[in-house]
């Protein structure tokens, strides 16, 4: 089915305008906030040709449809939601029990984590661009060592490395913005304190430090400065408030960063950088069993973006992050659960769902296999947690780092630092995850036969 044809139908299907409140999407999936649903309406999405599962929570529904995809259809609902604004609700047409039920589930936790996917989920695909760039350069360089003398080579390196090398611009501009402040007066600061200029200023004897306390120190000025600039637009008069707000905001922001909040986003990042290394290091398989093992019901609850700047963070202190080799076995555990039950079952529907969903599973996109095969049948779901976590103790044992984000799976082995290694817990991964699902079984559904 076309983007547009999907898009469309979903619309259709989710009751339009007047039952759409809000739709958005990650990278999977497409998001939408319902005035009502009901079994019916999430029976019928499932049944939507193109959707690969769905989760339902008491805010949203989330529609499982694959990268690219997600994107696409989310453009195309949106254009439909437009060009109806005339049948738009009135107020209090769902709108105030859309509020009740945001109000129920903003605890503070969803709210961080929210506010935390927000600044970087929009990085994303920048994170994959350049980390398969440099996949691919690391294992080109790996075999024709001088190739990394070629000006060609040496240009892409540099393009591989952007988005790492401008990141706290880039968070900065976004942790303004979703804290409520100017996007542009957050990148500023970022570059405030990333500014090598600094190394030159000495204060007390000693030396600033540019960039110190990583995306940590820029996500702590960001929402300082959201916070001053909101309560300096209701006490500076209106005649003023154009030319004093953005300088005061910066200037005393900026002092702060300096000063305050640099060090204790120094100390907050050594002590993530320590906890991790040291927790991997002293631990080492035991660790890396557990974390592997966690790692599909965390992401399950949406409680994974809290580590994407825990792994900006170990790439900025030491060049890779150790923690993302183990959660990526995960997913290797996934499709070996896949596998196992493609092999087991005899339902012919749920054998071509598993052909279609493993593609993207080896590439280190799960929620299709999550939600289309191993959480329906539950059993499996086990098996694919299993096999994450004996892949994840070969990861952690060898201590295994990669020096990318946003990506999983096989093209992550390009971006590690030991790729026969890394490849070798993606397969114990896959073959721990397919026999205990082999061994654990599952219901296998009952196909349905035409009349």
């Amino acid at each position: 089915m076309k983007m547009d044809e999907l898009g469309k139908k979903l619309y259709d299907v989710l009751g339009g305008r007047e039952n759409i409140l809000q739709a958005y999407n990650c990278m999977t999936r497409l998001r939408v906030q319902l005035k009502e649903k009901d079994e019916k309406l999430l029976e019928a999405v499932k049944q939507v040709p193109g959707v690969m599962g769905i989760h339902d929570t008491e805010e949203e529904l989330q529609i499982i449809l694959g990268p690219g995809t997600a994107t696409q259809v989310t453009t195309v609902v949106n254009e439909l939601l437009e060009n109806t604004k005339a049948n738009k609700p009135k107020i209090g047409d769902g709108k105030e029990l859309h509020q009740q039920i945001r109000e129920k589930n903003a605890t503070p936790g969803k709210l961080l984590l929210k506010k935390i996917a927000g600044i970087f989920i929009p990085l994303i695909p920048a994170f994959i661009a350049c980390g398969l760039l440099t996949g691919i350069l690391g294992v080109s360089a790996k075999i024709w060592p001088g190739i990394t003398a070629s000006p060609t080579w040496q240009l892409l390196a540099v393009a591989g490395n952007a988005v790492f090398w401008g990141m706290n611009l880039f968070v900065g501009y976004n942790a303004a913005k979703v804290f409520g402040g100017t996007p542009i007066l957050g990148g500023a600061l970022a570059a405030l304190i990333s500014h090598p200029g600094l190394a030159n200023v000495v204060f007390d004897g000693s030396k600033l430090v540019p960039g110190r306390g990583g995306v940590i120190a820029v996500i702590l000025v960001a929402f300082l400065a959201a916070w001053l600039e909101k309560r300096l637009h209701k006490l500076i008069p209106t005649v003023f408030d154009l030319f004093l707000t953005p300088l005061l905001t910066f200037l005393l922001s900026g002092v702060a960063a300096i000063f305050v909040l640099q060090p204790l986003g120094g100390a907050i990042s050594s002590a993530i950088g320590a906890a991790a290394t040291g927790a991997v290091g002293s631990g080492g398989a035991a660790v890396g069993f557990v974390l592997g093992g966690m790692w599909l019901p965390m992401v399950m609850m949406g409680i994974h973006q809290a580590l994407t700047p825990i792994h900006a963070d170990l790439i900025s202190q030491f060049g890779v992050t150790i923690l993302l080799p183990i959660l990526a076995m995960a997913g290797a555990g996934q499709v070996g659960a896949a596998i196992a039950v493609y092999v087991k079952s005899k339902n012919q529907f749920l054998k071509k769902t598993v052909a279609s969903a493993l593609p993207v599973g080896l590439m280190g996109v799960g929620e299709p296999l999550i939600y289309g095969v191993t959480l329906p049948l539950g059993r499996p779901f086990i098996g694919a947690c299993i096999g994450g976590a004996f892949g994840g103790a070969v990861q952690a044992h060898f201590m295994v780092g990669a020096s990318a984000m946003g990506i999983s799976g096989l093209p992550l082995a390009g971006t590690t630092n030991n790729i026969p290694i890394y490849l070798l817990g993606v397969v114990v991964a896959y073959i721990a995850g397919f026999i205990a699902t082999y061994l654990l079984g599952f219901d296998d559904p009952v196909e349905e036969k035409e009349s």
